[in-house]
């Protein structure tokens, strides 16, 4: 199964955008989106969910959710992935390395792994 993300509310919706041009097949989904959680939905929340559906997150939050997911490890959950977007990465970039990411992987290689990227 290739990977499927979850973009939270610290991430450009461009990149969402830009993603589904480049391959109509990719599963990206926005914190907001229809089948996704909603806006303001707290970091633990994001993790459970991301644990029950089987999404990669992609996120910005260095602030809250380290913590957060501390907990939620110690609480005995874990994440199918997190991929960290580093400082003052342009579009373009964050768009590029995502869709390799999505090209070469499988959803299963991600699995309890925290990255940053690109």
């Amino acid at each position: 199964m290739k990977p499927r993300f979850l973009l939270d509310e610290n991430v450009s919706l461009n990149v969402q955008t830009q993603l589904k041009r480049l391959g109509n097949e990719i599963v990206v989904l926005a914190v907001g989106d229809p089948d996704a959680p909603s806006k303001g939905t707290q970091d633990p929340e994001i993790l459970l969910w991301l644990e029950a559906n089987d999404f990669i997150l992609v996120t910005e939050n260095r602030r809250t959710m380290p913590d957060h997911l501390t907990r939620h490890y110690e609480e005995g959950h874990f994440v199918p992935g997190i991929l960290w977007i580093r400082p003052r990465t342009s579009l373009g970039r964050i768009v590029e390395t995502l869709f390799q990411l999505w090209l070469s992987s499988e959803h299963e290689q991600f699995l309890h792994r925290n990255e940053f990227i690109p």
